[in-house]
């Protein structure tokens, strides 16, 4: 009751994600020839290597359309491209998710 302040809201750009983060050489070895690969330029082995990576799922920064680049990193035994991957940013940041975008590490190197 009274005179008070509206409360303010944070905009959702606003919000520093807290992100988990991981060492290169903690990575698994599939994982960090990807990088590699990213880092040449390829020749990348899937189709959708380097497709833009929406981020629908608001587990990154948010970043205007078109930041982020996924990469399939191969898992062992898997016939198709698996959950692995590394999403890269436009600014060079690099991350690791190993259960197909439900979270992310960001890597450290």
């Amino acid at each position: 009751m009274g005179n008070r302040a509206p409360e303010r809201a944070e905009a959702p750009a606003a919000r520093a994600i807290a992100m988990p983060e991981v060492s290169l050489a903690a990575l698994p070895p599939e994982a960090r020839e990807t990088l590699k690969l990213i880092r040449q330029g390829g020749p990348f082995p899937y189709a959708k290597d380097g497709s833009e990576f929406r981020n629908r799922e608001g587990r990154l920064p948010p970043k205007p359309p078109g930041y982020y680049r996924e990469y399939t990193v191969p898992t062992p035994g898997e016939r198709d491209r698996g959950a692995r991957r590394i999403v890269m940013g436009a600014g060079g940041e690099a991350y690791y998710t190993d259960d197909h975008y439900r979270s992310f590490k960001r890597i450290r190197e």
